[in-house]
């Protein structure tokens, strides 16, 4: 991996693939300067953002495809890691998403996905991708550790 290049993973939309996402998320945020406990953040993340773009975003079709870049923040100041995942689902618009919190939701056994990584990451985006599809942008920043 050349340092402060971008990683990018482009499969279909099949489960098979959660662990080798998982994996490299963890190879480019160590790489990036990321804790343990981010690395573990960071992985339950990029699981729940490509089960969603699997399931939700391109309907389990095995002929869509997803990917997936991580992209070292190095000369940012925090240093952190930028993910980058994209379907070729139809998309969504984000405002409409149910609040998972809301009494009517809480017995519900999906929907929290996106709730989920808001609450792990520092930053989140979701958009339609200029390319097509939907797209979860999200970076974890280092976390400066008080001596």
């Amino acid at each position: 991996m050349q340092r402060g290049a971008p990683v990018r993973l482009d499969f279909p939309s099949t489960l098979e693939m959660l662990d080798v996402a998982q994996s490299v998320s963890e190879q480019v945020g160590r790489a990036a300067g990321l804790d343990d406990e981010s690395l573990h953040w960071v992985g339950v993340a990029v699981r729940e953002s490509v089960i969603n773009a699997i399931k939700h975003g391109n309907g389990g079709d095995e002929r869509k495809r997803v990917y997936v870049e991580f992209t070292p923040l190095e000369d940012a100041d925090p240093p952190g890691l930028a993910i980058r995942v994209r379907d070729e689902g139809s998309g969504f618009d984000p405002a409409m998403l149910p609040d998972c919190v809301a009494p009517e939701n809480l017995l519900k056994c999906s929907g929290r996905g996106i709730f989920l990584i808001r609450s792990f990451m520092d930053e989140l985006v979701l958009q339609r991708a200029p390319e097509g599809g939907m797209e979860l942008r999200m970076v974890k920043r280092v976390q400066h550790q008080s001596a």
